[in-house]
């Protein structure tokens, strides 16, 4: 039988290969990443990329982090709103106190108010016990409420008293209770928009929106999507145990051409189903078999808005301007039906006569058609 001290010689034995064998293969996917002229930006909070529109949204957390400032961070379900959000916490004045985290859309309405604010005992059935509300658990430091458009109405008018006040009441209480907190707010809605259909309150807004961040698409930052591969490959091969030392470059290709509806995230996970149905260190396709049916659009150098027009209208064309459907334009591009119309409308796509073409500029056009799958 192995001694106790042989037992732990075994394990630091194991540690140490396992050690190289990682820094091994973290070194070879380095290479291929440096091959592809591509370099990863993990120097802030673990933000990865290096694109000029992330770089505009950090620069962006870097000048009102300091301050007290409410933030709203707007940007596409996936895209890394509360990585920012801890980003303008970690470097701010407030960062050794409380971070506290609420996902709005997550909380029923009637537990909603409680759950902000607090409520003391008997103050509804089922209160048996007195809570302190987020509000309460941030105070010296930040809230971060996610999702802020999904709050109800009716609980919209509390919520700006308490931005501008620094006070509020706990459910059932009447001591008013004084704060210290800073927000920091995120949405993957449309909030002016919310404002026009009466749908959120204007002064909430304006008061919310003293400095948004907006945080591009990935489909709109796809140099970043072999750092991105890379480091998620890293992060999951170390955790299951199965390092990658080569990703195909048929691989990253398809991976570059994707749409990514899911953004980030949905890279994430697909890099993990990759990991672990890998063999032999070679990292295979997550993508599923009708992949190519999607359509990306890849510009350096157009706004948003302008990749946004032009990745639709390819979409409609190649569906033939059918909507909604399974060989809709709105299924390619991973979205509702309703939310696609909504887009078109907001900017101004139309179905064109017949024989003609719709209006996109033309060098957009040129860089998506170099590098649109379909």
């Amino acid at each position: 039988m192995a001694t106790a001290t042989q037992q732990v010689n075994c394990k630091e034995l194991e540690t140490t290969k396992r050690s190289s064998t990682s820094l091994h293969f973290e070194n070879a996917l380095g290479q291929q990443i440096a091959g592809r002229g591509n370099i990863a930006n993990v120097s802030f909070e673990g933000i990865v990329g290096a694109s000029g529109l992330l770089r505009k949204a950090i620069d962006l957390v870097r000048i009102v982090a300091p301050t007290d400032s409410t933030a709203l961070i707007e940007g596409e379900t996936g895209t890394g709103k509360e990585l920012i959000a801890r980003a303008i916490h970690n470097i701010s004045p407030r960062c050794g106190h409380p971070f506290i985290r609420l996902n709005c859309a997550a909380i029923p309405f009637d537990l909603l108010e409680s759950e902000l604010f607090g409520h003391e005992k008997g103050a509804f059935t089922g209160a048996i016990a007195q809570k302190m509300g987020r509000f309460e658990m941030a105070d010296k430091g930040t809230l971060f409420l996610d999702e802020i458009g999904d709050i109800p109405l009716a609980l919209q008018p509390k919520l700006l008293r308490v931005l501008q006040e620094q006070e509020f009441e706990r459910l059932g209480s009447g001591l008013t209770r004084r704060i210290n907190v800073r927000m920091v707010a995120a949405t993957h809605r449309n909030l002016a928009e919310m404002v026009r259909r009466n749908e959120f309150r204007a002064d909430l807004y304006y008061r919310l929106n003293v400095f948004p961040v907006q945080l591009p698409p990935l489909r709109a930052r796809y140099e970043d999507i072999p750092a991105l591969v890379t480091h998620f490959v890293d992060f999951y091969g170390r955790r299951i145990g199965k390092y990658i030392q080569l990703i195909p470059e048929e691989t990253m290709s398809a991976l570059r051409s994707y749409a990514w509806p899911g953004n980030v995230r949905e890279l994430q996970n697909l890099i993990e189903r990759a990991v672990i149905l890998s063999h032999d260190g070679v990292l295979p396709n997550p993508l599923p078999s009708n992949h190519h049916e999607t359509v990306t659009v890849i510009s350096k150098t157009n706004t948003l808005k302008e990749v946004d027009r032009a990745l639709i209208v390819q979409a409609l064309e190649a569906a033939a301007w059918i909507i909604g459907g399974p060989e809709g334009a709105a299924v390619k591009l991973g979205v509702k039906r309703t939310t696609l119309l909504y887009k078109m409308k907001k900017l101004g796509i139309f179905r064109p006569l017949q024989g003609r073409k719709i209006k996109t500029p033309v060098n957009v056009l040129q860089q998506a058609e170099s590098s649109a799958a379909v």
